[in-house]
């Protein structure tokens, strides 16, 4: 279903029963928003919980391996994967909610206005018909890494180097901390080198995401009503 030429051009008005339906439409889309962002919650707290386990194992003894500490990068990678696809599914109803707050409730509020000449209400009308995640997947990653996942990295990071540095006694040289890195077959080296590129990586994805969002940002403030998200 399109939206005929005619029927895109903006209104001059709403009814009272349009602005009662509208309202109620906003009331909707909070509540899946609130809905969605427990859920962001969830896995965040899941990945706390198990970074405190791989800790408590890890630091049980003087001779506890730190192998707990590396394996749970690959849980906690799972748990930053399913809330970045949570996180779409959020933007989506946040997103929308906060159109109408600036669109519809702030102009009534300040000048007791609603500015339909703008085609705010074209640009939410074709988000309900045609639905689409506002936000790329790399994106999404991005944003969850710099609201949480970038100190859950930094703490399993220091962490490991802790582990290796004082147990099972403190080291007197970088070449001795490097061997007790080793696990197994794999030398030391090789896993302080793949943890760099583990952090780097992250942290590049939450600087490009950064710098994208600003970017987006600086558009979206010349046109008040381009697009959302």
């Amino acid at each position: 279903m399109a939206i005929s030429a005619e029927d895109s051009k903006p209104r001059g008005t709403l009814t009272a029963a349009e602005m009662g339906a509208l309202a109620h439409l906003y009331r909707g889309e909070v509540y899946r928003s609130t809905m969605w962002r427990t859920r962001l919650d969830t896995t965040t707290n899941w990945s706390v919980v198990t970074l405190g386990v791989a800790l408590s194992i890890s630091y049980a003894a003087p001779q506890a391996s730190p192998l707990p500490l590396v394996l749970v990068g690959v849980l906690i990678m799972l748990f930053l994967v399913l809330e970045a696809r949570r996180y779409r599914y959020f933007n989506v109803w946040r997103a929308r909610a906060r159109w109408m707050e600036t669109h519809f409730y702030a102009p009534m509020l300040i000048e007791g206005d609603l500015h339909m000449e703008e085609d705010w209400q074209g640009v939410l009308a074709e988000d309900y018909l045609r639905p689409r995640y506002h936000v790329s997947f790399l994106v999404a990653v991005g944003r969850r890494i710099r609201r949480n996942y970038l100190w859950i990295l930094l703490i399993q990071a220091l962490a490991f180097a802790g582990k290796i540095i004082v147990h099972p006694a403190p080291t007197a040289s970088v070449a001795e901390a490097v061997e007790r890195a080793s696990i197994g077959p794999v030398p030391g080296a090789v896993i302080i080198a793949l943890g760099g590129v583990y952090i780097a990586s992250w942290s590049g994805v939450a600087l490009w995401s950064w710098h994208r969002d600003r970017t987006a940002g600086r558009r979206a403030g010349k046109s008040r009503a381009s697009s959302m998200g």
